[in-house]
């Protein structure tokens, strides 16, 4: 019988600690990790990694597949990226606890504020729950290819306490606040990972109105948070405006403290943040200098719109040529875009901003005519272009207007074209901002948002953007090889109290990558139009994935599913048992 399941041969191993790579063997035996080094015996399977990176399974700490977990075994897209864990119910938004008549509610907070399509989310979750830890039991039932674990989010517990009450500016209660604190101990207790809320005007509900959390006092989330500190573990999980009158850092330093427990954040460069992104930070860290532990979540790219016809967004969708087609079948709406007449009538139209919101018509001026901002998504596109690429700029070398060329580039690739809008942290036309962020050790890599904003990008390819971008091809500095794999492995893991991975080490859970970093490469997104009841999303695969492996099981094939599915629920934090290293 042979000593291992599998052995991983002669690759170039980064252990997830930070630690110099080395060359070396990793042996596994009944899904965990049992040599690492040199190792003799026999497998049942090796897999050669000679010239390949082997790494820890990355750990992504904010997706919103909380109904996509339900129905989907996949878990694409962020399997098809080296992701083995995933942590959702992230921004307050979320599925349970759930009464009968709050299913349509919750879904239309979860499409508004995530683009995930209403009509999948109601054709595929199954609601075989109301309470939090019967979502859990739920979840638990259903295998996948990845690891799932949840916070507990607010818009669903405000929903399920005051019912009808629940809308911008409700005040709860006293016992309100208590019912909701009883919820959340009792969801923690039950295996969340934490409590989650938003607090930006960004977010807002399928109807336009913002989400609950938005106009929470501190009182009720400092005694939401206490009754996690009662549970003994969590993390409170957040994304907010940051206006100063709110105080965010003042109240999460004094819940970190008086709790024990981690809170995190969203730290972008944002139009809808009152506080500048270093402003953010040096607020966090004085409240950390005096004992608090806030870690800020920070993308590794900018945070926008990826825009085409069949998307959720594109420059002329407030056209009243475009709102006279925007309900017909696809090849009819094509027959139109491609005719010249239309084209011409469309160009020489105002946009109709009378129903947008007051908060947001910046952002949309920008979306319908920014063109110093939007880029052509080219299909060797970094994702961190320069002025001189922008659509405005290539308009004038083409002798067009900025209208005329966007319209022409949606309507390439048979009008399958892409333009891509950083909304959120390129305030400074590049990235070079987060350099000195991805070297310190209270921020988080994060922000994927995978399986979320199905109609607009498809961040949740970040673990391939930053080995890619950053590690390997970054023409304005790089980040070690070391440090990326130990951010986005065992620091995103120790945040969530997960201790048993992230690291490859004997004890540990056999979530592996084999990864040739020559051939790494994100390939060019596409809609696919694959979810139930034939909802659509953005989706990007990547080359450069030999293998990813699921506690000890190949789950994945130079990108090809192999249909095994050997994850499951994590029931809060998770301890390291050491094994001994095999003889």
């Amino acid at each position: 019988m042979p000593a291992f399941d599998l052995i991983i041969r002669g690759g170039t191993i980064v252990d997830g600690t930070g630690e110099a790579r080395f060359t070396g063997d990793v042996a596994v035996k009944d899904g965990l990790i049992a040599q690492v080094g040199e190792v003799s015996g026999d497998a049942a399977e090796e897999i050669d990694a000679s010239g390949m990176l082997v790494t820890p399974g990355f750990v992504d700490i904010h997706t919103h597949y909380d109904g996509q977990a339900t129905w989907d075994q996949e878990m694409a897209p962020s399997s098809w990226h080296g992701v083995t864990t995933v942590v959702m119910g992230n921004c307050g938004v979320g599925f349970a606890p759930a009464k009968p008549d709050k299913h349509e509610w919750l879904i239309g907070l979860m499409e508004g504020v995530e683009d995930i399509p209403g009509t999948a989310l109601a054709e595929g979750m199954s609601w075989d729950w109301e309470t939090f830890p019967e979502y859990l039991d739920a979840l638990e039932k259903f295998p996948r290819t990845v690891d799932v674990g949840t916070h507990v989010p607010h818009g669903s517990v405000r929903a399920y306490v005051l019912g009808d009450r629940e809308r911008p500016g409700a005040v709860p209660t006293e016992d309100d606040i208590a019912q909701m604190a009883t919820i959340v101990e009792e969801g923690v207790r039950a295996g969340a990972l934490g409590f989650s809320t938003s607090r930006t005007v960004l977010h807002r509900d399928v109807d336009g109105e913002v989400v609950p959390g938005t106009t929470a006092t501190k009182e009720e989330l400092i005694e939401i948070g206490r009754a996690m500190g009662r549970a003994g573990h969590g993390v409170f999980e957040m994304a907010s405006d940051m206006m100063r009158e709110w105080d965010e850092f003042g109240w999460m330093g004094a819940l970190s403290r008086e709790t024990g427990l981690p809170c995190t954040y969203a730290a972008l460069q944002s139009i809808a943040k009152e506080m500048p992104l270093d402003e953010q930070i040096s607020s966090m860290r004085a409240e950390n200098d005096n004992g608090a532990n806030i870690v800020a979540q920070i993308a590794l790219r900018g945070n926008g719109i990826v825009m085409a016809w069949r998307g959720t967004v594109h420059p002329f969708r407030l056209k009243p040529s475009w709102k006279e087609i925007q309900d017909l079948p696809w090849e009819e709406q094509k027959a139109k875009l491609f005719d010249p007449e239309f084209k011409a009538k469309m160009l020489a139209e105002q946009h109709d901003f009378s129903e947008v919101n007051q908060d947001i018509i910046g952002l949309i001026m920008v979306v319908c005519g920014g063109w110093n901002m939007q880029f052509e998504m080219d299909p060797d596109f970094n994702y961190e272009p320069t002025a001189a690429e922008s659509i405005l700029e290539r308009a004038k070398a083409a002798g067009k207007s900025g209208d005329e060329y966007a319209y022409d580039l949606l309507c390439s690739d048979d009008g399958k074209g892409f333009i891509y809008l950083p909304i959120l942290n390129y305030a400074d036309g590049n990235l070079d901002f987060l350099h000195e962020l991805q070297n310190a050790d209270d921020t988080v890599n994060s922000l994927s948002d995978g399986g979320a904003h199905c109609g607009t990008i498809c961040d949740a390819a970040s673990p391939t953007f930053m080995l890619q971008h950053w590690v390997r091809d970054r023409s304005r500095g790089t980040i070690s090889l070391e440090n990326a794999i130990k951010r986005q492995c065992a620091d995103t893991a120790r945040l969530y109290g997960l201790e048993d991975r992230g690291v490859l080490a004997p004890g540990y859970i056999a979530d592996i990558n084999v990864i040739d970093m020559e051939r790494l490469k994100l390939g060019k997104p596409w809609l696919a139009f694959d979810l139930p009841a034939g909802g659509k999303r953005l989706l990007q695969k990547a080359e450069g994935y030999v293998a990813t492996i699921k506690n000890g099981v190949v789950t994945f094939r130079e990108g090809e599913w192999t249909g095994e599915t050997p994850g499951g629920l994590i029931r809060g934090p998770q301890r390291a048992e050491l094994a001994e290293a095999a003889e």
